[in-house]
């Protein structure tokens, strides 16, 4: 009897049922780690497209400043001129490619802003000039829905800018 037991063991092909649920639980474990990895890579490339976007926007606003001495022809046909691939809008920026923008009463600063997938604000503001700590290209950004309202160029409250991103 025995010897018919070890037979069928011998001749039987396969996995047993333990050895399938320890593979499913290091693919499960695999996925755990791998999964948050992914979606703060998707994230941080969300951003990235948005700030590429919004550096964009400000050649685009170089261009007409080197043209006029201000920003005073900065609209939103001129800019979609000069850069053809967004779209340019005093409104609330919906997505990456639609940036808002928003020019100071004297014409000597800008800001322009876009609302990135991963559900941030970014803004880029350029202020012109040669005063210490006013002029040159700034940088913020602010998660959308926060304190501050929509993600647009001409509402930065709560806002706090700086050198970098």
């Amino acid at each position: 009897m025995l010897k018919q037991l070890q037979e069928r063991r011998e001749n039987q092909d396969g996995f047993t049922l333990i050895e399938l649920m320890v593979v499913v639980l290091i693919i499960a474990i695999l996925i755990a780690i791998a999964v948050p990895t992914f979606l703060g890579a998707r994230e941080r490339a969300q951003d990235r497209a948005v700030q590429s976007n919004l550096r964009n926007a400000l050649t685009a606003g170089k261009v007409i400043y080197a043209d006029d001495g201000d920003y005073s022809g900065a609209t939103a046909a001129e800019l979609a001129d000069t850069e053809p691939a967004l779209t340019f809008q005093a409104a609330v920026s919906a997505d990456a490619n639609e940036v808002s923008f928003a020019v100071a009463a004297d014409n000597q600063s800008i800001v322009y802003a876009a609302l990135s997938d991963s559900g941030d604000c970014w803004y880029l503001r350029d202020a012109v000039g040669n005063t210490a700590g006013t002029s040159g290209t700034t940088f913020g950004v602010r998660a959308q829905g926060a304190a501050g309202g929509d993600c647009q160029g001409s509402n930065t409250t709560g806002v706090t800018f700086g050198a970098e991103w």
